[in-house]
C-alpha cells in the first residue's frame, strides 16, 4: 500500500466542490496538500480547515488562466515542501449557452480556464518531475468527453482538449516515470447540481430526469471523485497511464433511458 506521508499533491480549483473533495481525500491519507485556488476565501477556508482536522493544508491563490500564477502555484509548493508528487488539475468553469449568443468572451474564459490552465501547471509540475524520474497527474476532464449536450461548445472542446492532451503528455513523459491520466466525473453533488434543482420549476422532476439517465439512479460525491483520484495517484495505480477513467453511474454507458425504452417498447414502438 503507497505511503502518502511526506508526500505532495497539489489540487487546483480546491476551495470547493470536486477539488475540496479531492483535497479532503488525499490530507486524510497523511499526504501534504497545496489548494490552488482563484478566490482567497474559499480557498483560505478550506486550507484553514484541512490544518484542523488533519493538521496539514496550505493555500496559494492562483488564477490557473495566468502563467505566472500557475508557476507561482508550482514554485511555492516546491519551496515549502521541497518536492511535488501528484498533480490534479481540478480548477475548471462549466458553460451552458446558446452558440449564436455566445461571445468571443464567454469563449476565451472556459478555454483559458479549463485547457489553458491544466497544461499551465503541468508543464510547471512536470520540470520538477522529470527531475527526479517520478510523479503523478489527473487531469479532471468530464463526461463530455464521451458525448454532450447541445449550448456547450467551449465546454466540451476544453474537456476533450483535456483528455488527448492527457494521452499525449502521457506518452511523452512515461520515458520519465511520469504518470499522467484524466478522470472523467459524471454529475456530482457540488454547486452546480444544487443550482440546477434551485432555478427548476418542478425539483422533483428535475432530479427524477438525471436520476433516471444514470444507471446507478443517483448523483456521486466529491469524495467518491477523490478516492478514485488517489487511486490514479497511488502506486496500485502504477501500469495506468494515458488513461480516461469514467466515474459518472454508469452515464455515459446508457444507450438509452431503459425506462422510457421499456414502455415504448410495450406499446409497440420498439422492438423488445
Amino acid at each position: 500500500m503507497t505511503n502518502w506521508q511526506g508526500k505532495v499533491c497539489v489540487v487546483t480549483g480546491a476551495g470547493a466542490g470536486i477539488g475540496l473533495g479531492i483535497a479532503e481525500v488525499f490530507a486524510e491519507a497523511g499526504c501534504e496538500v497545496v489548494i490552488g485556488e482563484v478566490n482567497r476565501e474559499r480557498g483560505s477556508g478550506a486550507a484553514e480547515d484541512l490544518q484542523k482536522r488533519f493538521g496539514r493544508g496550505l493555500f496559494v491563490q492562483t488564477d490557473v488562466s495566468s502563467d505566472l500564477e500557475c508557476e507561482k502555484l508550482i514554485d511555492e509548493t516546491v519551496k515549502k515542501y521541497g518536492r511535488i508528487d501528484t498533480l490534479v488539475n481540478n480548477a475548471g468553469v462549466n458553460f451552458v449557452k446558446p452558440t449564436l449568443e455566445m461571445t468571443v468572451e464567454d469563449w476565451d474564459r472556459v478555454v483559458n480556464v479549463d485547457l489553458r490552465g491544466t497544461f499551465l501547471c503541468s508543464k510547471y509540475a512536470l520540470e520538477h518531475m522529470v527531475k527526479v524520474s517520478q510523479g503523478s497527474i489527473i487531469n479532471i476532464a468530464s463526461v463530455h468527453t464521451k458525448a454532450t449536450l447541445g449550448g456547450a461548445a467551449p465546454y466540451a472542446a476544453s474537456k476533450g482538449g483535456v483528455a488527448q492532451m492527457t494521452a499525449s503528455m502521457a506518452i511523452e513523459f512515461a520515458p520519465y516515470g511520469v504518470r499522467i491520466n484524466a478522470l472523467s466525473p459524471g454529475l456530482i453533488d457540488t454547486l452546480i447540481w444544487r443550482q440546477i434543482q434551485d432555478v427548476a420549476t418542478d425539483k422533483r422532476a428535475v432530479q427524477q430526469h438525471w436520476f433516471d439517465n444514470i444507471p446507478l439512479g443517483r448523483v456521486g460525491s466529491p469524495r467518491e471523485m477523490g478516492l478514485v483520484a488517489l487511486f490514479l495517484a497511488s502506486d496500485e495505480a502504477s501500469y495506468i497511464t494515458g488513461a480516461n477513467i469514467l466515474a459518472d453511474g454508469g452515464m455515459t454507458a446508457l444507450l438509452i433511458n431503459r425506462e422510457r425504452y421499456e414502455s415504448r417498447a410495450l406499446e409497440g414502438k420498439y422492438e423488445s
